[in-house]
């Protein structure tokens, strides 16, 4: 799978909540070690002025069709 088209997935948490989409990766020894995601509007105004966050490798569950499932721990 390419950058491309991860970029192109939602990212949702595993309560079903849009988180955003990705913008970055960050890569360490040639592997993915965090999604970087801009967050929707929503959560911007609502938890935080920070407009990006760190979604670890290890904390996605599914990567579908449309959308990226990710837990929140």
């Amino acid at each position: 799978m390419r950058l491309s088209e991860l970029q192109s997935k939602n990212i949702i948490t595993t309560d079903g909540k849009l988180i955003g989409n990705i913008v970055d990766v960050i890569i360490e020894n040639g592997t993915i070690k965090c999604l970087i995601v801009e967050k929707t509007k929503f959560l911007i105004s609502m938890f935080t002025s920070k407009d990006e966050v760190e979604v670890k490798w290890n904390q996605i569950k599914t990567i579908g069709d449309d959308a990226i499932i990710v837990s929140c721990q």
